[in-house]
């Protein structure tokens, strides 16, 4: 199990979940919206321990 880079929800299958590759890193999401709000700001994410930015998951489901 992984954790969304930028909302911290949890993956279940990292597998089939979105992921990029930055600064030698791989960093999963859980949705196209996440991973579209990393990449427009990679550094407001890469320091935290997993984002919580968010964007109203409210915990257990996404976008």
């Amino acid at each position: 199990m992984v954790k969304c880079a930028t909302c911290g929800m949890e993956i279940t299958d990292a597998t089939a979940a979105l992921k990029v590759e930055y600064e030698g890193q791989l960093f999963h999401f859980c949705c196209e919206h996440c991973r579209d709000a990393f990449l427009q700001n990679p550094d407001k994410y890469m320091h935290s321990e997993h984002g919580h930015h968010g964007h109203g998951h409210g915990g257990h489901s996404c976008c």
